[in-house]
């Protein structure tokens, strides 16, 4: 049985599940999903993923070192409470010291909902991921049209969906790219499934446990 985790409890900037490293630099996001876990839970794995405020590039970089020596990590991966995209030069600068001072070591993975080029308009964002050395991409589509993610995903901003799926497109020529999609009862997976075939890309569904997810 998975114990609570307290709100009292430090926020947690790093934190780890397995053999991955995970990084938890924003609350903010362009979603509102009725069904993320941030809706029932105050974290995951025993931390406290609710910040109290933004970290800095600075902190980010200082609870990563403190941890990143600890083991051999599968991935770095920016995902936490929030959506990575909402602060790109916070991640942008983060992989510059992973790749300086890690090389290429460790795999560095950015979980996204993949409204990158609309909450960072005007900047040519999968190129800057690419230059800063990201692997790999996952992005969370979780609806198989325009209307079921605008029902369930309730985004911020217009055309939402259709942006995330030239998100991919263009993150395909240059990453390793997987597309995921939680089994919600409004969803229709195999059309998800199929959307990801077409798209050349690979797809992974997961599991809805209600007041969970």
């Amino acid at each position: 049985m998975v114990k609570p985790v307290s709100a009292k409890k430090r926020s947690s900037i790093v934190y780890w599940l397995g053999n991955n490293l995970y990084l938890n630099i924003t609350n903010k996001c362009s979603n509102n999903c009725y069904f993320c876990i941030r809706n029932f839970k105050n974290g995951v794995g025993g931390f406290n993923l609710k910040l109290s405020k933004e970290p800095s590039v600075n902190k980010v970089i200082s609870e990563l070192q403190n941890v990143i020596n600890l083991k051999n990590w599968r991935e770095i991966v920016f995902c936490g409470f929030g959506e990575p995209m909402e602060r790109l030069d916070c991640v942008l600068e983060v992989c510059r010291w992973i790749r300086h001072y890690y090389g290429k070591n460790v795999s560095i993975r950015i979980d996204t909902n993949g409204q990158g080029y609309l909450i960072n308009r005007d900047r040519d964002v999968i190129k800057e991921l690419k230059e800063v050395g990201v692997d790999k991409i996952s992005v969370s589509l979780n609806a198989h049209d325009g209307e079921t993610y605008n029902q369930i995903c309730r985004p911020t901003f217009d055309n939402a969906f259709e942006s995330v799926l030239d998100f991919i497109e263009k993150a395909k020529d240059m990453f390793k790219v997987e597309v995921t999609a939680v089994a919600l009862p409004e969803v229709d997976i195999s059309k998800i499934e199929e959307i990801a075939k077409k798209m050349n890309v690979q797809f992974r569904a997961r599991e809805y446990i209600q007041g969970f997810w």
